[in-house]
This record gives C-alpha cells, sequence and structure tokens, in this order.
C-alpha cells in the first residue's frame, strides 16, 4: 500500500450551534461519552503515527470536534508526522484558531462552514482571515439555504479572493435553473452539488484507496455504505482492498462522490481533496457544467 485516506468519525456528536437542519444541534455528550471519544481518537492517532506508508486523514465529526482539545491535539500531531501527507477537519470555527500555530501549515487544512444566525458574521469573518494570515490551507461554506443567500454574498466579497467558498444544496431541495444560476454567481462549482449523483456501478476510490473508520477501528468503504471490510487495529481491513464499483443509486454527499472516478474531481481539487479546495481554474468539472 502506498497511500491510504481515512475518513474518521468517533463517538463525538455533540455540538455548540442549533443549527435548524441540523439533527446533532445542541446535543450534548455526557462525560463517559467524551471520554470514550478521547481514548477512541487517542488510539486511532496512535495507529497512524505507527504506519510505514503514507497517509491522509479527513475527520468527520456529527459533532463539533474543535472544541475539545484531543482534537486539536490530534490535529497537531498527524500533521508533525513525515508519512501524513494531509490532515483536515470539518468545523465550524467556533473555537479559537490560534492553537494552529502548533501545526505543520503545509500539511493542516480547516473545512469551515458558516452558518448563519450561530455566529456573529463578524466573529466568523475574522477567524478566517485569522487563518489566512497564518498560512493555514482552508475553505470556506454555507449550505444554500434561501435564507444564506445575503450572508453567502457578503462573505464572498468579504473572503480574500484565494479563499474558496463552497456552497452545499441543501438536503431535499430542489433548485430550478434561476435560482440555481444565482448559487452558481457564489460558488461556479455548485452545479456539482445541486442534484444527488446517480452512482450505482460506477469506479469508486472507495474502498480501495479511501476508507471510512468508527471509533471502534470499524472499517467500511465510506461513511454511506454499512458492510464492513474488516477492522483497522487487527488489519483485518487489508485483505478486503480492492476496486468495486459503488453498490447505492446516488451519492450526493461531497465526502462521498468527490472519490467516484468519472466525476474527474480529484483533478478539480488536485492537492485539496480533504480540504475542498480546487486547484484547476477554468475547467469544467463535468461534462456541460459551467466551469470556475
Amino acid at each position: 500500500m502506498e497511500h491510504l485516506t481515512i475518513l474518521y468519525r468517533g463517538p463525538l456528536a455533540s455540538c455548540d450551534y442549533d443549527c435548524p437542519y441540523c439533527p446533532f444541534a445542541k446535543r450534548r455528550d455526557t462525560p463517559e461519552q467524551l471520554r470514550a471519544d478521547r481514548a477512541a481518537l487517542e488510539r486511532f492517532t496512535g495507529w497512524v503515527a505507527g504506519r510505514d506508508h503514507r497517509v491522509s486523514v479527513l475527520f468527520t465529526p456529527w459533532g463539533e470536534g474543535l472544541v475539545r482539545s484531543w482534537y486539536r491535539r490530534a490535529l497537531v500531531e498527524l500533521s508533525r508526522l513525515p508519512h501524513v501527507d494531509r490532515v483536515a477537519i470539518q468545523t465550524n470555527l467556533s473555537h479559537r484558531v490560534s492553537w494552529t500555530s502548533d501545526a505543520d501549515p503545509a500539511k493542516l487544512a480547516l473545512w469551515a462552514t458558516y452558518h448563519p444566525g450561530q455566529v456573529p458574521y463578524e466573529r466568523f469573518l475574522g477567524k478566517c482571515r485569522e487563518l489566512a494570515r497564518a498560512g493555514i490551507r482552508h475553505s470556506v461554506g454555507i449550505v444554500g439555504q434561501p435564507e444564506h443567500l445575503a450572508a453567502a454574498r457578503r462573505l464572498r466579497a468579504d473572503l480574500p479572493a484565494a479563499t474558496y467558498l463552497w456552497v452545499n444544496a441543501a438536503e431535499g431541495r430542489r433548485y430550478d435553473d434561476a435560482e440555481a444560476a444565482t448559487w452558481t454567481e457564489i460558488d461556479p462549482l455548485f452545479p456539482v452539488s445541486r442534484r444527488p449523483h446517480t452512482s450505482r456501478g460506477l469506479a469508486c476510490r472507495t474502498g480501495e484507496s479511501v476508507v471510512s473508520v468508527d471509533g471502534d477501528g470499524t472499517v467500511r468503504r465510506c461513511h454511506f455504505v454499512p458492510s464492513v471490510l474488516g477492522n483497522l487495529y487487527d488489519g483485518s481491513f487489508l485483505g478486503a482492498l480492492a476496486p468495486r464499483p459503488c453498490p447505492l443509486d446516488t451519492c450526493d454527499c461531497h465526502i462521498g462522490y468527490v472519490h467516484l472516478e468519472p466525476l474527474g474531481l480529484y483533478d478539480t481539487f488536485a492537492g485539496g481533496v480533504l480540504e475542498r479546495i480546487p486547484a484547476l481554474l477554468g475547467r469544467s468539472p463535468l461534462p456541460g457544467r459551467p466551469t470556475l
């Protein structure tokens, strides 16, 4: 094995925000649950440290990880390992970002989401500007709800031009062409997110060079396919790694469909697949779709 990308999601399910579109809003983990999450994360970090092949990691917690010291510490420690190519996390940026100064900025990356109504605009923007000044790779995004449009336009105007602002299609929402065009003005790659991708039978990197791992070390091909490939810690997953087509009818989440080979998104996001930062400008990500 030359390189393995891992999407890690431990038991953590608590969040400090109350977004109406999220089932984990304002959920609190018990002290016992937090201790279990910390132990699971430290075990995973130790496993990564002991590898003799290249590894990249994206933390995709149900809750907000960066308010917990063990996630900040894991990101710093993993970024300092010579065989780790990239370590990234999805976050709402509610916590301070000064801790990033301890990490290797060439390897650390943040996938940040702005949630209007949950945080003062200037506070969130200030965090983004602080990351930019520190040279920390990050993308910034927002959910494409109609009530978020003004905030998205303001954010695009205020963010540095080099910061990619992505727009996620709201779950279950249908966008007519005029509405989609409005969001595409903000995020030229919005057409990729607009509709679920037909995926059954398509070649996908998950299950071969990309896997999903939970707090117990259970390995699946991705977060959205429940079948188990084995366990991380006993190595039983290794024999199951192989090219395999997607078994689902559709894939509607970026952390899933970015790995579908026919979409060509590894070219679009070259060097920034985990943190959702596109590299190629002026090239259409999908046939017939708008270009960046």
